[in-house]
C-alpha cells in the first residue's frame, strides 16, 4: 500500500511538472522551463529496413532515479552518421548545442540517434549522399519510431550540415506523424551549395573511411564481439566514393555513372519543393554569418512558407555562447507538446549584425532583403573604389594555384581569408560614419583572359586603420557558366542565377571582354567609421579542389564607361 502511495505521489508531482510547462513562456534566445526529470537511460539496436538494410540506432529516454519512465513522450530523431557521435566516427566536436538535444529527455521527450545507411554501426552501402534510399528510410524510420510503446506519434528532427540536409528530406517524405524540423547549415540546391558558381572551392565531400576507421565506433547492444561492426564496416567500402562523384558533376545537368543520376537534382531539397510545402510541417533553419551555406537558409525560407530562420557570427553548425538548445526546446515544446512558447509571436528571420553597438546585435526582420536597403554601387577604378565609373587602365593579373591560408582553418571550419598579392585589390576613402551592409552585395565585373575559361573569386573586406584586412563576404563564379536565367525557385530579391547546364558553358575568346554578374553570400556587417571598404578580385581561392583549368589564367578586370566593374552594396541607412 505504501508502495502504491508512493508511486501515485510520484506521478502526481510528474503531472505538475507536466501542468507547469504547459503555462511556460518563453522569448528568443530564453527559454527555460524546469526539468521533469532527473536523467535519462539509454540503450541501442538494430532496426531493419525493406530491403534487409540494418540501421543502427540508439535511444535516450527519460528517466527518474536511474530508471527510464513509463508512458509516452513526443521523438526528436537525428539521422546521423554515427550513433555514438564520436569525433573520430565523422561526427565531430564542432556541433556546439546540436550535439546537447538529448538533454531534452529532462524535458519529456525520447531523442534517437539513426546512423544513415553505410554509415557509422549501420549496415549497407551509401550510394550518394542525401539520395532517394535515404529519404525511403526516413520515412521508415519516421514510421518505426512513431508507433513504439514509449512514443506519442508525434516525431520532430532535427540536424546540421550532412544531418541538416538528412533532416530535409526527411520533410519531403511527408510521413504524417512528422511535425516539427530544426535543421542548420544544409544545401536548399547542392548545386549552388557545392559547385557554387560553378567552382568547388570548400569542403563537402563526405566521409572517406577505412574498415579499420569504421571498427573504432562504438557497437551497438548486443553486438558486442562486433560481428555485424565487422560486417557494416566491409559494406561501408563498397560506397560511391563521394568526392570523385562530385568531380563527375561540372554542370547541373551533370550525369554521374557512379550513382546512375544527375545527382545534383537527387540529392537536392529543392527538386522535392512541391512535396515539401504540401507537408506544411513547421521548419526552423539555423545558419552562420561564417558559414558556407548561409545563402541556402534565407532560399529555403523563401521558398517553405511558415518557415523560420536565426543565424548568427558562427562558423559552420557552431552557436558560440548563444543558447541555441533553448530555442530548439522553444520551438519543439509548441510543434510536438502544444505547448504556447511565444515562438509564433516572434518575426520569423533573427539575424546577429557585426561590430553593432553593444545589446543591439541581435535583430529581427519579416522581411528579407531588409524594406529600407538601399543599394549603394561601388565602382572599381584601378586601386581604389569610387562612386561613378572611372577612366582608369585595365588592371592584369595571373591566378595563383598555389596560394595558402594556413590560419583560416580546415574542414567545414575552413574560411575565406585576404591573401596580399592575390589578384588586384581597390580600396574606398575612410568612412567618416559607421555603415551597416545587410544582404547579398552584388558583383558586376568585366573581366578577359587568356585561357577559355577562369575562376573569378571577388571579397567585400572590411580594411582596419592599422591596415588588417578582414573578409566580410563573398561570392564566385566560373566565367564560361555566366549566362543568367531565371532561377526555378524564388530567391531574395535581386539576387542572380545561373542554370549552368552544360549547353550553357560560353568558353572565353582571349582578349575578349565578358561580364560576370553574380552574388556574394549575404551579411550583416557593421563597417565601422575609420574604416575601409575594400573589393578585391581574384582568379584562385585556397579553399579550390578538383580545379578543372590546367594553366593559370591571366585575368584583365576593366573599369571604363563601357565596361564599368563594379559591385552593389545593400547599405542600410540610419543605423
Amino acid at each position: 500500500m505504501m508502495k502504491s502511495l508512493s508511486a501515485a505521489l510520484f506521478a502526481a508531482s510528474l503531472l505538475c511538472g507536466t501542468a507547469h510547462a504547459q503555462t511556460a513562456q518563453g522569448s528568443f534566445g530564453h527559454y527555460q522551463p524546469a526539468a521533469v526529470y532527473d536523467g535519462m537511460v539509454s540503450s541501442s539496436r538494430y532496426v531493419e529496413m525493406r530491403d534487409g538494410v540494418k540501421l543502427a540506432i540508439r535511444v535516450d529516454r527519460p528517466a527518474q532515479g536511474g530508471k527510464p519512465v513509463e508512458g509516452r513522450f513526443p521523438v526528436i530523431w537525428h539521422h546521423t552518421l554515427s550513433i555514438s557521435q564520436q569525433t573520430a566516427d565523422g561526427a565531430g566536436g564542432r556541433i556546439s548545442d546540436f550535439r546537447r538535444v538529448q538533454e531534452l529527455t529532462r524535458h519529456g521527450y525520447v531523442v534517437v540517434q539513426v546512423a544513415r545507411r553505410g554509415n557509422g554501426q549501420s549496415t549497407g552501402v551509401r550510394r550518394g549522399y542525401h539520395d532517394r534510399n535515404e529519404a525511403q528510410d526516413a520515412f521508415d524510420m519516421t514510421q518505426w519510431l512513431a508507433s513504439q510503446p514509449w512514443s506519442d506519434g508525434k516525431v520532430g528532427v532535427y540536424g546540421c550540415s550532412n544531418t541538416g540536409d538528412a533532416a530535409m528530406h526527411v520533410m519531403t517524405m511527408r510521413h504524417p506523424a512528422l511535425k516539427a524540423v530544426f535543421a542548420g547549415c544544409f544545401s536548399w540546391n547542392k548545386f549552388d551549395a557545392f559547385r557554387r558558381g560553378g567552382i568547388f572551392a570548400q569542403w563537402g565531400t563526405g566521409p572517406t573511411r577505412t574498415i579499420e576507421d569504421d571498427m573504432k565506433v562504438s557497437p551497438v547492444d548486443g553486438d558486442e564481439n562486433k560481428a555485424i561492426l565487422r560486417e557494416a564496416a566491409e559494406e561501408h567500402q563498397l560506397s560511391t566514393p563521394l568526392f570523385e562523384m562530385w568531380k563527375q558533376l561540372p554542370y547541373r545537368d551533370s550525369w554521374s555513372s557512379l550513382v546512375a543520376s544527375r545527382f545534383w537534382a537527387e540529392g537536392s531539397a529543392s527538386s522535392y519543393a512541391g512535396q515539401i510545402r504540401l507537408g506544411g510541417v513547421p521548419l526552423y533553419i539555423q545558419g552562420g554569418w561564417n558559414d558556407e551555406l548561409r545563402d541556402q537558409a534565407f532560399i529555403a525560407h523563401a521558398n517553405i512558407p511558415g518557415s523560420r530562420v536565426i543565424i548568427g557570427p558562427w562558423k559552420h553548425c557552431n552557436s558560440d555562447d548563444f543558447a541555441l538548445l533553448e530555442e530548439m526546446h522553444r520551438f519543439y515544446d509548441r510543434y510536438l507538446k502544444g505547448i504556447d512558447t511565444g515562438v509564433e509571436k516572434d518575426a520569423p528571420i533573427h539575424y546577429y549584425t557585426v561590430n553593432a553597438s553593444p545589446g543591439t546585435e541581435w535583430r529581427s526582420t519579416v522581411d528579407w532583403p531588409l524594406k529600407q536597403t538601399r543599394m549603394r554601387t561601388l565602382f572599381l577604378d584601378g586601386a581604389k573604389l569610387a562612386a561613378t565609373a572611372g577612366h582608369g587602365k585595365p588592371v592584369t593579373f595571373t591566378a595563383d594555384y598555389a596560394v595558402k591560408c594556413p590560419e583560416a582553418g580546415s574542414g567545414s571550419q575552413v574560411q575565406p581569408c585576404h591573401v596580399a598579392g592575390n589578384g588586384a585589390s581597390m580600396t574606398g576613402a575612410v568612412l567618416p560614419a559607421d555603415t551597416e551592409v545587410t544582404g547579398n552585395a552584388i558583383a558586376d565585373l568585366w573581366i578577359s583572359a587568356d585561357q577559355p575559361d577562369a575562376n573569378v573569386f571577388a571579397y567585400l573586406e572590411d580594411v582596419a586603420p592599422d591596415g588588417t584586412v578582414q573578409v566580410v563576404t563573398e561570392g564566385r563564379l566560373k566565367a564560361s557558366l555566366r549566362k543568367e536565367t531565371q532561377a526555378p525557385w524564388a530567391m531574395p530579391a535581386g539576387v542572380p542565377w545561373h542554370r549552368a547546364y552544360k549547353e550553357d558553358a560560353q568558353p572565353l575568346k582571349a582578349g575578349e571582354a565578358v561580364r560576370l554578374h553574380f552574388d556574394m553570400m549575404p551579411t550583416s556587417w557593421v563597417f565601422r567609421k575609420g574604416h575601409r571598404m575594400q573589393i578585391t578580385v581574384t582568379g584562385s581561392d585556397h579553399r579550390e579542389r578538383a580545379r578543372d583549368i590546367a594553366a593559370p589564367p591571366r585575368i584583365t578586370v576593366y573599369f571604363d564607361k563601357a565596361r564599368p566593374s563594379s559591385v552593389a552594396l545593400p547599405v542600410i541607412p540610419g543605423r
